[in-house]
């Protein structure tokens, strides 16, 4: 079931956010229903403000005040746990009885910064690599450079006797066993 678990925002009554959350946890708990409700989250940004006197003070601030997220399994009665809570407006892009939520794409999800991707690398500057995929494929190059964060590589590609850059994405390429 944990597959089918996706991120929602529930929109809650003005500095709510707090208690919706710990409510959402503690009924889930009550109602022994973890397997429905995995995580709720409230974005948090930390900040450095500095006073008028002059003094630095970090404070964590809401990211989007008004809202809170929440990572479970959509079924009716984790969708009434949720709705019934106190100080939870509703879960946004419900559409009344049609659409009782719309989850969070992947893509937004890591945009948010809630759900962090790891990302193993298994070449570096400097190795040989084949390419995989695309037009390029089948030929074989040397890796220039690599951005992880972005997921594409630089490989140089000798073709027509000159070495020539290629980006390409990251599972475009493979590493060559020599």
């Amino acid at each position: 079931m944990a597959d089918n678990a996706k991120w929602y925002v529930i929109h809650t009554y003005s500095s709510y956010e707090n208690s919706v959350a710990a409510a959402i946890l503690k009924a889930a708990e009550n109602r022994h229903m973890q397997d429905l409700i995995h995580e709720v989250k409230i974005p948090m940004e930390t900040v450095t403000e500095i006073t008028e006197s002059g003094v630095k003070k970090t404070v964590e601030r809401k990211i989007f005040p008004g809202y809170v997220l929440v990572k479970m399994v959509l079924t009716d009665d984790s969708w009434h746990l949720v709705h019934n809570v106190r100080g939870a407006a509703g879960f946004v892009g419900a559409d009344g009885d049609k659409i009782k939520a719309i989850p969070l794409t992947e893509d937004e999800v890591y945009a948010l910064g809630v759900e962090h991707r790891e990302i193993v690398v298994g070449i570096h500057v400097g190795d040989r690599v084949s390419i995989t995929d695309g037009p390029m494929r089948g030929y074989l190059g040397t890796v220039e450079e690599l951005d992880v964060e972005k997921e594409r590589v630089r490989v140089a590609v000798s073709m027509f006797g000159r070495e020539t850059p290629v980006d390409l994405d990251l599972d475009q390429v493979e590493a060559v066993k020599e």
